[in-house]
C-alpha cells in the first residue's frame, strides 16, 4: 500500500523522516512516498484531504477534524521558545498594534499565536523565506519568522520584539504546539497504527544515529553551519517529538480553545489522537 507523506522542506523535519525515507526501518508492507512543500501549502493541501499523511500547523488542524486524526509523534513544540517577531529597529509588542506584519501563513500556529498576544494588525501573508527580506526593505512593518530564520535574524540586523514561545509559557505554564503530523481517518484504525509506529520508529532512529541523521538533513539546512543546525534540530525533534504525552495533549486542547475564545477559531475543536 502506497502512502503519501508531506513535511516542510527544512532540517528538523528532514532529521526526523530520515529513516522512513532511507528504508531504514520495516514499514510493514506500506511504501511512503515523501512530498516536501512548505507548511502552509501543506495546511492548504490537507484542508483538501489530497495527502494520507501530512505535517500540518495545529491552527489548521482545527479546521481538519472531520478528515485527519492527529498522530502522537511527530510535534513541533517549542518548549519556552518558538516563532519570533522581529523588527528593523528596536520595538516592543506594544509597537505591534494597527502594523503591518508578514506573516508565513493564516493557517500556521505562528499567526494564531500572534493574534492572541495582539488582535490588531495588518496581516501580510508572505513566504516563510522572504519574511526578513520584506522587514528589512520596509514593505512591512514587522515579520513573523518560522524554521531557521528564529536562529539567524540577528545576522540580518533584525532586531527581536518578542519570542512567542516564551509569551505562550509565561500566560499557559506549557510548551507551545506548532505543528504535528495528521493521518487520514479513511485509512482505517489498522493502517493508522502502522504508520503512527512507523514514525515512532523513524523519530527513535533519528535520535539514536543522531550524526547520519543530521547529516542527511544538512541539505535542508538552509546555509546553517552543522553546529547551528544540530541546535535547530534539538529545539525541534527532542522527546515531545516521540510522544506529547499528557501535558503536550493539554497543550493543544489550550492554543485551540483560546483560539475559539478569541473569535480566531470559529468552531469548538475537539482533538483526535491515533494511538499505535
Amino acid at each position: 500500500m502506497k502512502i503519501h507523506l508531506a513535511h516542510s522542506p527544512d532540517s528538523d523535519d528532514a532529521f526526523m523522516f530520515y529513516a522512513l525515507s532511507k528504508g531504514l526501518i520495516d514499514t510493514e508492507g506500506l511504501t511512503y512516498v515523501h512530498s516536501l512543500q512548505d507548511i502552509e501549502s501543506l495546511n492548504q493541501r490537507a484542508l483538501k484531504g489530497e495527502l494520507e499523511v501530512s505535517a500540518v500547523s495545529i491552527h489548521a488542524y482545527a479546521f481538519l477534524t472531520d478528515k485527519y486524526s492527529l498522530l502522537t509523534s511527530g510535534a513541533s513544540m517549542g518548549d519556552r521558545y518558538g516563532p519570533r517577531v522581529v523588527s528593523r529597529t528596536p520595538a516592543s509588542t506594544t509597537d505591534l498594534r494597527g502594523r503591518r506584519i508578514a506573516i508565513p501563513g493564516l493557517l500556521t500556529t505562528a499567526y494564531l499565536a500572534l493574534r492572541l498576544l495582539e488582535a490588531d494588525f495588518v496581516a501580510v501573508p508572505t513566504a516563510f523565506d522572504a519574511i526578513e527580506t520584506a522587514v528589512m526593505g520596509g514593505e512591512v512593518d514587522f515579520g513573523l519568522l518560522i524554521h531557521e530564520g528564529q536562529l539567524t535574524f540577528g545576522e540580518a540586523g533584525l532586531h527581536l520584539v518578542t519570542d512567542l514561545g516564551g509569551w505562550w509559557f509565561e500566560q499557559t505554564g506549557l510548551p507551545l504546539p506548532l505543528g504535528g503530523n495528521v493521518a487520514r481517518k479513511d485509512l482505517g484504525a489498522d493502517v493508522l497504527r502502522k504508520i503512527s509506529r512507523h514514525i515512532r520508529a523513524s523519530i527513535q532512529y533519528a535520535l539514536a544515529h543522531r550524526d547520519a541523521a543530521l547529516s542527511h538533513a544538512m541539505q535542508f539546512a538552509r546555509g546553517l553551519e552543522r553546529s547551528r543546525a544540530d541546535t535547530f534540530v534539538g529545539m525541534y525533534v527532542n522527546d515531545w517529538t516521540l510522544d506529547y504525552g499528557e501535558r503536550g495533549r493539554l497543550a493543544i486542547r489550550e492554543l485551540l480553545h483560546r483560539g475559539v475564545a478569541a473569535g480566531i477559531i470559529p468552531h469548538a475543536v475537539f482533538p483526535e489522537f491515533i494511538e499505535d
